[in-house]
């Protein structure tokens, strides 16, 4: 969620592009149909990576997979390397992707990592045939080195060919997309359990078919990519900037001219964005300031290092990591692996009516999403981190009581299973409606726009570092601590809330000056708007692009 400085040249070129171009809010999507269509189908990188994270949790449980993997399913720990190898790609495909992204495109780096992900789905599926664990293990770790980057680069995608005033409800699409998978997946999982019986005489499709059906949509994508426009902050980044007109008039529709007003005013903004970003790096680290590949991958490194070397700035990192830390140790994840797995432990006794109730946890989680990224600039980040984790943390130690009170009693005692099932569903919603989106949000907005991308990248790491973690424990915990694990997520969820509580300030509808205050950094972000100020200057953004003036008292009605 992206914050905008706050300064006159801002207000006047936004004020003015706005009048041009009409409508904001809902409304200007269906202004805008041509650039929502193109954020909807980019967003199959988002169902890709939801997907993936539900798929497995069902395709562990199944009798042929268990009979094709032997030690691997039935090895706890080598069972939380077949979840969790995933994700170990995944966070090494956030550490590639912004570089591939600056220097190939957005576009291409979507295409390559799609093919990535082809690539990673077909060792899986040929698994059967081949060496089987070892073809599954690196199948996953290369299908998430592409969901992992294909997780930063479509919302960059997307952020960057919409409007200003459709932006947040374009990149909310990947979240949305994200969940939609993980709902799909799960009732693909029941659905297939069928093929050939539950029992011994279960068919290898019954998994094999779930794992190829991630192909349909990847192939979808990387095809219908070929004809997606390139970004247009990525061409006037790198001196394409004809190009760039065309296609913000492309993007913007209703036979929009490279000519008209709005358009120039767009990309004039785009303009003052890109050098703004050029200067700041030339300022900050002036042997890396020319635009070469090893340059831009140099940068991202040596850029989050810099995040470390200020007390203010650290304060900002220890934010971001720490809030994704407590967001992966809340146990969502582990719900989502491993559903079957847990409600098989709380005493549904067929593999079925797991898989059932497997399904009714991706259901919940997406439609609590639904009303707090309405509400949650108006309700505020810090209350809604709270709130959730301590009602996350009660549901973790609910269960545990239920799960010390029953273990060995579960087939006369079924309310009581039901009971911790119910459970795990609030925890789900409870998760769906706080920690899932708002943690996201801390992380994008705490940063001086001059450090945003390294710190969102540094934040995505963490995330799925802490992901690959908590994949890679949980089947031992279930096996060794028994409810034991939900007393442990219960009280990190518990932390997560005092870490907010204490450390966390409350951002909601800051400007970045302001962020500067409450973090202790004044005057990073006011050199920001002045940089932004004197580049607004230069492209005549202080007025409207025939050079007429537009009076303060005005954007003030506005």
């Amino acid at each position: 969620m992206p914050l905008a400085i706050t300064s006159k040249s801002d207000d006047v070129a936004l004020s003015r592009r706005m009048a041009l171009a009409g409508s904001s809010g809902p409304l200007a999507a269906f202004q805008n149909l041509r650039v929502v269509g193109i954020a909807l189908f980019a967003c199959l990188g988002g169902l890709l990576y939801g997907y993936n994270q539900g798929v497995f949790s069902g395709v562990l449980t199944m009798t042929s997979f268990d009979n094709h993997m032997g030690v691997y399913t039935s090895n706890t720990t080598k069972k939380g390397w077949l979840t969790s190898i995933l994700e170990l790609g995944a966070w090494f495909g956030t550490l590639y992707s912004g570089f591939l992204a600056e220097v190939l495109s957005r576009k291409y780096a979507i295409l390559i990592n799609t093919a990535i992900f082809v690539l990673g789905v077909i060792i899986q599926c040929t698994a059967v045939t081949s060496s089987g664990a070892s073809s599954i293990l690196a199948g996953r770790f290369i299908t998430g080195m592409g969901v992992g980057s294909l997780s930063m680069i479509v919302p960059m995608y997307n952020a960057e060919c919409a409007p200003p005033e459709i932006r947040g409800l374009l990149v909310s699409l990947q979240q949305f997309s994200i969940e939609f998978g993980i709902v799909i997946s799960f009732w693909i999982d029941y659905g297939t359990n069928f093929i050939g019986g539950t029992g011994q005489g279960q068919s290898d499709a019954a998994w094999l078919v779930p794992l190829c059906l991630q192909l349909f949509p990847a192939v979808i994508l990387f095809v219908g990519m070929i004809f997606m426009p390139f970004s247009p902050r990525w061409l006037v980044h790198h001196g394409r900037e004809d190009e760039a007109r065309r296609v913000i008039a492309m993007l913007r529709g209703g036979g929009a001219s490279i000519n008209d007003e709005a358009v120039e005013l767009e990309f004039l903004e785009i303009k003052a964005q890109s050098m703004f970003e050029k200067r700041s790096t030339a300022e900050s680290f002036p042997h890396l300031a020319e635009q070469t590949p090893w340059n831009t991958f140099k940068l991202q490194f040596v850029a989050i290092s810099s995040l470390f070397r200020t007390k203010p700035m650290f304060r900002r990192v220890i934010v971001a990591t720490v809030t994704m830390f407590f967001q992966q140790w809340t146990g969502i994840n582990a719900v989502l692996y491993y559903a079957p797995s847990i409600f098989a432990a709380l005493g549904l006794s067929s593999n079925t009516t797991s898989l059932l109730a497997t399904g009714v946890v991706g259901i919940v989680m997406f439609i609590t999403t639904i009303p707090m990224m309405v509400y949650v600039d108006r309700i505020g980040r810090k209350p809604v981190l709270i709130a959730g984790a301590i009602a996350m943390g009660i549901n973790h130690l609910i269960i545990a009581i239920i799960f010390a009170r029953e273990q060995n009693q579960w087939p006369t005692h079924k309310a009581a299973g039901w009971a911790a099932i119910v459970m795990v569903w609030l925890f789900a919603g409870n998760f769906g409606w706080s920690w899932g989106p708002c943690a996201w949000i801390i992380v994008a907005e705490v940063w001086p726009l001059s450090a945003r991308p390294y710190g969102i990248a540094l934040g995505a790491s963490s995330n799925w570092m802490n992901n690959f973690i908590v994949g890679q424990v949980t089947p031992d915990m279930i096996s060794d601590m028994t409810y034991g694990t939900f007393i442990f997520f219960g009280l990190m969820t518990l932390l997560g809330a005092g870490f907010v509580w204490l450390y966390v300030p409350e951002t909601k509808q800051l400007t970045l000056e302001e962020m500067d205050v409450i973090f202790g950094s004044q005057g990073v972000a006011v050199a920001d708007k002045e940089r932004m100020e004197q580049i607004y200057r230069e492209l005549g953004l202080m007025n409207d692009v025939h050079g007429i003036e537009v009076k303060e008292s005005e954007i003030k009605a506005e």
